[in-house]
């Protein structure tokens, strides 16, 4: 995946990238054409957060942040063929552009929505699917309610179409138990996808090309990632190459935003599946998600000086 630039990179993001690395690697060796992308997701309300506490504007705090993974990466060894970042003007325009058209073919329509915001993972949740103190059911923290007009994807009219997707391609998500969990989440009604934030709130995005107060949601622009980063709206010949992907490496926790957000997405631009969606679980401290909105991390880098490249690997 790519990477929040609100704070320095911890064992989870190396331990997905070094599995990329050994899949890329592995295939070189065997003479098949590998491309391996990789990068950082730098707009939304948690790096906006991270700015002001540290007293930079958006911008700052992301050129100050990437760096952090770059370098981490050249440590470890990473042989990724391209390193996208969310701030590059050709993602930006490609965004405004599938925005554009996503609207124009009637996929996008305004409403008044009503819900419990969980800042940290930048998510809308029902009250029917939060607890009696009304946690975030990703995070544990406190959701807050928000009231206001947005721009909605029609993701819904998708579900059904999603549902038998999977069922029909069992290895487009792994493993089967994950499959499940996706599954499972469909079997209750899909909501269409809040995909804009006014600028009232939230400044630091893509702006929508149909109205200037507001910007794209983070995770509609940052799924993105995985086609401009090999030419999608530049080069048709690079993207009819590589896309669609083998495989898409994800933690558990982007598990919905990666097999029902984005699936949906490509469905709308007419635009074929990765061939598979693979989910690893979450590395713990005690029975604690290692975080870093939650501090508990281990830093790679010290690690990697500690005992060499290699042994960490």
């Amino acid at each position: 995946p790519i990477y929040y630039v609100n704070d320095k990179p911890h064992i989870g993001h190396s331990y997905t990238t070094i599995l990329a690395d050994v899949l890329a690697r592995y295939h070189r060796l065997l003479g098949h054409p590998t491309f391996f992308l990789t990068g950082t997701d730098e707009h939304g309300q948690k790096v906006q957060k991270a700015a002001i506490s540290n007293n930079m504007s958006p911008q700052e705090q992301c050129d100050k942040t990437v760096i952090r993974f770059q370098e981490l990466w050249k440590k470890l060894e990473i042989t990724y063929d391209h390193f996208i970042r969310t701030t590059d003007k050709y993602h930006i325009n490609a965004v405004s552009d599938i925005l554009a058209q996503l609207y124009s073919n009637g996929q996008i329509y305004k409403a008044e929505y009503k819900g419990r915001y969980c800042v940290p993972c930048e998510r809308f949740f029902k009250e029917k699917d939060l607890g009696e103190k009304l946690l975030c059911p990703e995070c544990g923290r406190d959701t807050e309610e928000i009231v206001e007009s947005n721009y909605f994807f029609k993701m819904s009219q998708y579900q059904q179409w999603l549902i038998e997707y999977i069922e029909q391609n069992p290895k487009f998500i792994q493993p089967d138990f994950r499959r499940n969990e996706t599954l499972g989440f469909l079997r209750k009604p899909l909501e269409d996808l809040c995909i804009s934030r006014p600028k009232s709130r939230l400044s630091w995005g893509i702006e929508l090309p149909f109205d200037k107060n507001y910007v794209c949601y983070v995770w509609f622009d940052a799924l993105i990632n995985y086609i401009t980063g090999i030419g999608y709206d530049i080069n048709s010949a690079n993207f009819a190459k590589w896309w669609p992907a083998s495989y898409h490496l994800i933690g558990k926790d982007i598990l919905t935003t990666h097999t029902v957000y984005w699936p949906t997405m490509l469905k709308a631009l007419n635009l074929p599946m990765p061939k598979t969606i693979f989910a690893h679980g979450w590395w713990l401290v005690g029975s604690y998600k290692m975080s870093k909105s939650l501090g508990n991390v281990v830093n790679p880098l010290d690690m990697a000086e500690k005992y060499g490249v290699d042994a960490f690997r």
